[in-house]
């Protein structure tokens, strides 16, 4: 029961049949897809599962592997853990599997397990299966018998069958046709009949089968044969296997139907009666009689002579020509000739009863002489046959002729009789000379035979006739003539060598060696042309290059084989046709363009020069840009290299591109070349001060500052380069107690203290500093306002704060002011020759500051009690040693031009 259950519902048309000798047989159709189940080895050996009644986890895993990958392990795949087998990718053809097989049965049904093996006409795929792990080890043997399907069509060896059968073949022959179809298929998949779709109604086809199972097809007569009626039949003769649906290849079937001597001579006539005149002379032709035999070659030849009742007088006066049949006259008749005779003659053929025809020849009695016609030949003459050349010019004499009559007793007058350029003329002053010459130049192009006659007759009524042949010889007066003068040809560029351009013809209208062409390349042709002298085959033995050379033009030469020979002269052009054999090719494999920064966008950058030698579509080049697309963009057509935005150097110095050129062929080349673009700098950046780094801040010196003492630096940088971002520092507006007593160093921006600060110097200095690139045209360049305060200490920042904020009245200096270095002290002791005034001074002075300090001081203190929310001091920067300028927080500051 299991066995039919599987039968009926196992997937795929498979079935299986399984033995505790641990051998596995399956049965599959070939031609199948991959995936599909061929069986299930754990199902069909009873291995235990996963599911089944043991818990999973008692259970050791089982595994699957193949013994080894021969040939049929390329067929199938294994799941290792399942056990399943299904088709492979590589789709199973049981014809070339398995070339030697007889065949196997087709079995219905799915994959189901049988204790019978396969038929041994199977074909099998043999399989050696591991069962792991040791508790289940086995070596299964799997045997896969591959079902034949129809997937071949007969086929017949030969695509044109021939097959001769006599004419006299009786009906019911059996002719064995030599070259039956072959079917890969086995079975009822292979050939099983033939049939003829056209039998005339006298032929059909038998198949008869060797002990083998070999099927071949017998041709029977079924109706009488006639050569003579018809001696060939062409039909098509086809062979059908038994699949469902069934397939079928045929040929061509011709049945030749082959002679047989079953036809004797026959005359048309039995009886012929004939007229012979009395005076006739030797070789008079009498008559000829004719017999037909209907078959072929030896079967039909046909002999004739006299039967044994013709007397031998007669056979005497009338020659038979055996051959021909032809009766001519082969002794004088006289007036002791009989005036009846009756020939009988017989038409012998080989194996046959002669055919018999009556010959009476009546012999009419002459009773005076005909006219004589005497001819004296002029031109060559054989045998009756006036040879002339066709070059021979008009009048050219070819006979005399004397008309006479021989009683001399009536008037003989003559004719000429027949087409032709010929004229017979009386040649006077003689009497009865006639003259037969040209009329026209000969041509033997138009006509190389003539039969003319010359015609006497007398004044009886009489006739006699002289017939005369001329035959016009071929002179070498044509040339040879081109089809063409000009023969224009076209190949293909990178053809192979030696290939075939064309095949030249010229005609000569002449006969025989005259008429006959050879052909030759003129002086102009290149080497590597070549053309048979015979046959007129032009070929190219090298490779042709169109970048080399597009057009070739030379001449040929036709010259026949006559003397003097003639020769006729045509024009050949040979075009060679493009290959897209090039690619693009850039002048340099590297550009470089230098562009100054802040090009205008879209501006003409450089040129991109680029060619290909090919022509045409082949020859479009196309310019890309790789990289860079969003920045740069490239007219195809001109090459112009363009920016799509205006370039900055600062942001980037240089670009690197890579363009690429496409041509227009299929499939299409290309290459590449590098661009660099270097952007050349021009001054379009102001120096950047970076500290100070506010027009507001400021710093105290102390009034013990020695002179030469650093006091504070101006550092500023610039985006350009060169001598675009070379710095000089000036200070170009100052206001202060004594303002001179500051300085810069113009290259490093150092300020440095020059002269000793007395009590008179303490204030707030402010300096105006002009920091100035060396750029080309002009130069660019900042400002900042730097700002000392010279104090022993800093009592009241706001005081100082409202005094920066003032906007300082400070003229601009057009030069850089000098600065003295003499220390103060000198210019006082200058003036000690005066005590007294000095005293008084000084006390005045004293009393000044002492009322001027105590005004300051209650200012100040009254504008902190107000302003002390409002405080924003600037860090000071101590004056004790050089700034180090990297290690402080240097922000740019927007400083506007002066």
């Amino acid at each position: 029961q299991l066995l039919l259950f599987l039968l009926f519902v196992g997937p795929f048309n498979c079935f299986a049949s399984y033995s505790r000798a641990t051998e596995l047989f399956y049965s599959l159709n070939e031609g199948l897809p991959a995936g599909v189940l061929i069986g299930s080895l754990a199902r069909d050996l009873r291995l235990p599962t996963a599911g089944g009644q043991h818990p999973a986890s008692l259970q050791p895993p089982l595994s699957f592997t193949l013994a080894s990958h021969g040939l049929g392990g390329q067929y199938v795949q294994l799941d290792n853990r399942s056990g399943e087998l299904h088709t492979s990718a590589v789709e199973i053809d049981r014809e070339a599997l398995c070339v030697e097989s007889s065949g196997a049965s087709i079995l219905g049904g799915s994959a189901a397990v049988s204790s019978s093996s396969p038929s041994p006409e199977s074909c099998l795929l043999l399989l050696d299966v591991l069962v792991l792990p040791q508790e289940y080890f086995r070596l299964v043997k799997v045997k896969i018998a591959i079902r034949d399907v129809n997937d071949n069509a007969p086929r017949f060896p030969v695509p044109h069958i021939h097959l001769s059968v006599p004419e006299n073949a009786p009906v019911n022959t059996r002719l064995a046709i030599e070259h039956p179809a072959l079917d890969p298929d086995m079975g009822t998949n292979g050939v099983q009949t033939y049939r003829l779709r056209d039998n005339y109604g006298v032929f059909t086809l038998d198949v008869e089968e060797n002990e083998n199972g070999e099927r071949t097809p017998y041709l029977i007569v079924m109706g009488a044969l006639d050569r003579e009626t018809q001696d060939e039949y062409v039909t098509v003769i086809v062979a059908e296997d038994g699949g469902t649906p069934p397939l079928v290849g045929s040929a061509t079937l011709t049945i030749d139907i082959s002679d047989i001597n079953d036809n004797c001579p026959q005359f048309n006539d039995s009886q012929l009666n004939v007229t012979l005149y009395g005076n006739s002379s030797l070789g008079t032709h009498v008559a000829t009689v004719h017999a037909v035999d209907v078959d072929l070659g030896s079967n039909a030849q046909i002999t004739y002579s006299y039967s044994q009742k013709v007397p031998q007088s007669s056979r005497d006066l009338f020659h038979l020509n055996e051959s021909t049949g032809a009766i001519t006259v082969s002794t004088k008749v006289d007036g002791d000739t009989p005036r009846l005779h009756r020939l009988i003659i017989l038409g012998n053929g080989p194996g046959c009863i002669p055919a018999v025809i009556t010959v009476l020849v009546t012999i009419i009695k002459v009773m005076m002489r005909p006219p004589e016609v005497v001819p004296r030949f002029i031109a060559n003459e054989v045998e009756g046959v006036v040879y002339l050349k066709e070059l021979e010019p008009i009048n050219t004499p070819i006979a005399f002729f004397t008309i006479k009559d021989p009683d001399e007793k009536y008037k003989v007058s003559c004719y000429l009789d027949g087409d032709g350029p010929f004229r017979l003329s009386p040649y006077k002053p003689y009497n009865n000379e006639y003259l037969l010459e040209t009329m026209k130049p000969l041509d033997f192009e138009t006509q190389q035979l003539y039969e003319i006659s010359v015609v006497a007759w007398n004044s009886e009524g009489f006739h006699v006739k002289k017939v005369i042949k001329v035959q016009v010889l071929d002179d070498n007066d044509n040339s040879p003539v081109f089809s063409e003068q000009l023969i224009e040809l076209s190949i293909e560029e990178n053809n192979v060598p030696n290939a075939f351009l064309t095949k030249l013809h010229a005609t000569d209208a002449d006969s025989g060696e005259r008429g006959q062409v050879s052909y030759f390349l003129g002086p102009d042709a290149p080497s590597y042309f070549a053309l048979d002298k015979t046959t007129g085959v032009l070929t190219v033995s090298t490779q042709l290059d169109r970048e080399e050379k597009e057009k070739y033009r030379y001449t040929v030469k036709a010259v026949d084989s006559g003397f003097p020979p003639r020769e006729s002269i045509a024009t050949v052009t040979i075009t060679v046709l493009d290959k897209n054999d090039n690619s693009p090719r850039f002048i340099n494999k590297d550009f470089s363009f230098f562009v100054p920064e802040n090009f205008p966008g879209f501006g003409e950058i450089g040129v991109i020069s680029c060619t290909d030698a090919d022509a045409g579509q082949n020859g479009w080049v196309a310019l890309s840009v790789l990289n860079g697309s969003d920045i740069f963009v490239i007219d195809t057509g001109k090459g112009v290299l363009r920016a799509k935005v205006s370039l900055d150097r600062e942001q980037q110095s240089s670009y690197v591109l890579w363009i690429e050129a496409v041509d227009g062929g299929d499939p299409a080349l290309s290459s590449t070349a590098k661009i660099t673009i270097l952007l050349l700098d021009i001054n379009d950046n102001p120096p950047l001060v970076l500290f100070p780094q506010s027009n507001m801040s400021y710093l105290l010196v102390l009034p013990s500052t020695l002179p030469g003492s650093p006091i504070t630096e101006v550092y500023a940088v610039d985006k350009d380069t060169g001598m675009n971002a070379v710095i000089a520092y000036s200070i170009i507006g100052r206001r202060g107690p004594r303002p001179e007593s500051f300085r810069i160093d113009p290259k490093t921006g150092n300020i440095t203290l020059e002269e000793s600060l007395m009590q008179n110097d303490y204030g707030l200095y402010r300096l105006l500093v002009k920091v100035s690139d060396h750029g080309y045209p002009e130069p660019l360049h900042s400002t900042v306002m730097v700002n000392l305060f010279v104090n022993d200490t800093v009592s009241n920042e706001s005081y100082i704060e409202s005094l920066l904020r003032k906007e300082p009245d400070i003229s601009v200096e057009e030069k850089q002011p000098q600065i003295s270095i003499e220390p103060t002290h000198k210019k006082m002791e200058s003036a000690s020759c005066m005590p007294t005034l000095v005293a008084l001074s000084i006390i005045s002075l004293g009393s000044i500051a002492l009322v001027t300090g105590m005004g300051i001081y209650i200012c100040l203190r009254k504008g902190k009690k107000h302003h002390r929310a409002d405080e924003s001091l600037e860090v000071q920067i101590p004056l004790n040693g050089r700034i180090n300028l990297h290690m402080l927080e240097k922000k740019p500051v927007e400083i506007s031009n002066i």
